[in-house]
């Protein structure tokens, strides 16, 4: 009888041991499942956050369209003419001289023309040169050789970033108008490119 009631209570406590031990490893499991489910929803929001991001970005860079060009485009043009006034002033190199010249004659008659695109599509384009201005300042306080080495190298730099945007917007562009401008332009521009490119290899 002494023996019975033994047996009957070890078996109970270690009903009850595995009980408790069942309780811990349901409360272990509970908690594993909830941080694979908090993980799972962080996830969710960084690729979520991540698509809005992009979605902004496209849409911003959409937005500009035509009318963005055409502010970008007056912006470099002017600082093409402005910079290359102090070409024919600063420079040293006859070539480079000659060049600036051209600057201010190719660059102001596109300029009238995108004035006139733009009085017809009702758009204010800027009357300063943007991010072009630091670069301006910079040639303003040189002179000769110096000088001929900076402007050279800035207009090699603008104009091969130029004919990129000119030549996608000839191709792409949402607007008949503007896309005609941008293909009127863009060997303009090409042919700039290649006059300044052999100016400089010449310098090397």
């Amino acid at each position: 009888m002494r023996h019975l009631i033994l047996s009957i209570t070890l078996l109970g406590a270690g009903g009850l041991i595995l009980a408790a031990c069942g309780g811990a490893a349901n409360t272990n499991t509970a908690h594993i499942g909830n941080s694979i489910s908090n993980a799972g929803s962080s996830v969710s929001n960084a690729v979520s956050s991540a698509a809005n991001s992009v979605s902004n970005a496209v849409s911003g860079a959409t937005a500009s369209g035509p009318e963005g060009f055409m502010k970008d485009a007056a912006q470099g043009g002017m600082a093409e003419v402005k910079m290359g006034e102090l070409a024919s002033k600063n420079a040293k190199d006859p070539e480079v001289k000659k060049f600036g010249q051209m600057m201010v004659t190719d660059h102001g008659a596109a300029g009238k023309d995108l004035e006139a695109l733009a009085k017809k599509k009702n758009v204010t384009l800027p009357a300063d040169i943007g991010s072009h201005q630091s670069t301006y300042d910079k040639l303003s306080k040189m002179t000769g050789a110096d000088f001929d080495q900076a402007y050279v190298n800035a207009m090699v730099s603008d104009h091969e970033s130029d004919y990129s945007t000119f030549e996608k917007e000839a191709q792409n562009a949402t607007d008949a108008d503007v896309k005609a401008f941008a293909a009127k332009v863009a060997p303009v521009i090409k042919r700039h490119l290649d006059t300044i490119k052999a100016i400089q290899a010449k310098m090397k």
